[in-house]
């Protein structure tokens, strides 16, 4: 009984400290430094070991502009013996907020000659000059450090201090010597490179960092160097001379880099890099012995075919399709042809017929259930644009049973929704939407939440339904690719239900149709109608994020841009779109991108 009581009251005890913790950190993060220092006083008091309660408080008078306790505080720390070296820092750094440079100095000589009585203590004294941004100081510690232990290696962070410092080219032999000695990892090394260049070949980081990998690989033949170049040529856009490097590499250490080569590809296109992205899985076509990834650099080959491709070439494509299946017939790894041959059968050559027939016969095969998945969500998408929506939904809700916890399930689960709102069953829709809001998948939560309020906003202002109705089948038509009949439902929509709810989505939907057609002052015209009428609502920051990237992409105009871009980032900090927007946003204004 005793020892139980024992045991509550500290499990008391710890609650409480930890509420106080909480408390005093929630004040200091508000600026209110008053109450802060309170809570880290009483917390200092019980806990005499704590460093960081001791650094909370003194940063609290420090911010009130009490040095005289924060140095009696350190002091009384110092006195009662064996205090952790960086106590030292704190008093320094104490003094020099008070002008007194000498006796900050004094004290920081202090705490780097305890490193002489045990050199462990470095790493601790070392960050702490850091925090403080004392680099030389922190650059002493590192060095003493490991002159006195050489089992010690701090080189890392020296590294990352002459970047701090402005010395980029010292910087970079210390974070390429790192990854040479294998003390560090690429991944790591590159990340902290990241920060220090730009999309711009031209700019002066960039080309130090050049010169020093081509000096490198001159002196010393190693892979390293083509690795790191092909990842700064990526970083400057320069796809066709990270190809080079990549092929150096495959050429030099076999088949096992091809992976290297398929993720350049992939980069390429998305960049609209068509022509680098076209020669990259051309090579990877050609020098893999590999049946599958021939079939998927084949297969983004026709993805690049198909970007504008003209009646004539459409008919072409079919052949290589139609070839493609003749050689690789309805296998388990394969379905990436099946799939990819019904969607263009469907959306391209409007032969739904054709491609569900192709896909029934893909489910026959012994699949686990992911592969069944993905073959019954591209049937259903099939049958969808055949307007068979009841099956289509059998389909959708299979998948959504058999992987409900799964993104895949979550997927599934808003093409219920989606094709519901096809079929006019707007009730049923905004279920399934509802739950959808919580979805692990951003890009899932932020579709539902916007069909859904399209739906309620529209249901409560009109009865009959008679706006949505019209959207919806505009929205199918876009669906099918029937681009011109549904900018003209929108074209209705606009004219016979102005002023209504609705109009800001059938300008924005609308918008992106036109840009679909390359009728890009139409585009334009409903966006900027959205930011000027509806600029409080919610659809502001898609129709921001739409301008920003016409101009940046199409109409090459990157101050307007620009000026779209800072709209989100200052004024819709939730949005979708703010980590996109802030990324191009620094991509135009010339900053480097982590």
């Amino acid at each position: 009984m005793r020892f139980a009581v024992i045991f509550i009251s500290l499990i008391s005890t710890f609650q409480c400290w930890a509420q106080e913790d909480f408390l005093a950190k929630q004040y200091f993060n508000d600026g209110e430094f008053e109450k802060a220092a309170v809570f880290y006083e009483n917390l200092t008091e019980k806990n005499p070991r704590r460093t960081d309660y001791a650094e909370g408080l003194i940063a609290c008078y420090q911010q009130l502009e009490k040095y005289e306790e924060a140095q009696t505080f350190l002091l009384k720390k110092i006195e009662s013996g064996n205090p952790y070296p960086t106590i030292y820092i704190e008093l320094g750094y104490n003094y020099l907020l008070q002008g007194q440079t000498e006796m900050a100095k004094e004290n920081y000589e202090i705490a780097l000659s305890i490193i002489e009585i045990n050199p462990n203590y470095g790493y601790g004294i070392g960050f702490r000059f850091q925090r403080y941004t004392l680099l030389d100081y922190a650059l002493r510690a590192y060095s003493k450090a490991m002159e006195l232990n050489p089992q010690l290696d701090y080189n890392f962070q020296m590294a990352k201090i002459y970047g701090e410092q402005g010395d980029i080219e010292r910087m970079y032999n210390s974070y390429l010597e790192l990854i040479s000695a294998g003390k560090a990892t690429q991944t790591n090394v590159l990340r902290n490179l990241d920060s220090f260049i730009t999309s711009d070949p031209e700019n002066p980081n960039n080309l130090k960092l050049k010169k020093i990998l081509l000096q490198k690989a001159q002196k010393d033949p190693d892979i390293l160097w083509n690795e790191i170049l092909s990842w700064l040529f990526v970083q400057q856009r320069q796809y066709s001379s990270a190809f080079n490097q990549e092929k150096a590499i495959y050429k030099r250490s076999g088949a096992i880099t091809l992976q290297r080569l398929i993720g350049l590809g992939d980069i390429a296109l998305e960049d609209n890099a068509v022509e680098e992205a076209k020669a990259i899985f051309t090579y990877i076509d050609k020098n893999s012995n590999d049946p599958v990834i021939k079939l998927n650099a084949r297969l983004s080959l026709i993805d690049i075919e198909l970007l504008d491709a003209s009646a004539k070439q459409l008919d072409e494509v079919e052949g290589q399709f139609e070839s493609l299946m003749e050689e690789y017939g309805y296998e388990n790894h394969t379905l990436q042809l099946q799939i990819a041959y019904s969607n263009f059968l469907t959306f391209k050559k409007g032969k739904p017929r054709e491609a569900v027939t192709i896909l029934k016969k893909c489910l026959e095969l012994p699949l686990e259930r992911f592969s069944k998945a993905y073959v019954k969500l591209a049937l259903g998408d099939i049958l969808v644009f055949d307007q068979k929506f009841n099956e289509a939904l059998i389909n959708f809700s299979q998948v959504q049973k058999s992987l409900k916890n799964d993104v895949l399930g979550q997927d599934a689960r808003f093409k219920v929704a989606q094709t519901s709102f096809y079929k006019g069953d707007f009730d049923w829709a905004f279920t399934q939407l509802k739950v959808l809001r919580g979805s692990t998948s951003q890009l899932i939560a932020n579709d539902a939440m916007q069909l859904s309020l399209l739906i309620s906003d529209n249901s409560l202002e009109d009865s009959t339904q008679t706006a949505l109705k019209k959207y919806a089948r505009a929205d199918l038509l876009s669906y099918q690719q029937n681009t011109v009949e549904a900018i003209k439902v929108f074209d209705d929509i606009l004219t016979n239900h102005k002023g209504e709810k609705i109009e800001d989505e059938a300008l924005l939907k609308q918008g992106e149709l036109l840009e679909l057609i390359k009728d890009y002052e139409g585009a334009e015209f409903n966006y900027l109608k959205i930011v000027e009428f509806y600029g409080n609502d919610i659809l502001a920051d898609d129709a921001h994020f739409a301008l920003a990237e016409l101009y940046r992409n199409i109409l090459n105009e990157p101050e307007k841009a620009k000026e779209h871009y800072e709209k989100i980032i200052y004024n819709y900090q939730d949005s979708y779109y703010f980590p996109q927007a802030r990324k191009n946003f620094r991509i135009l204004r010339g900053d480097s991108i982590n």
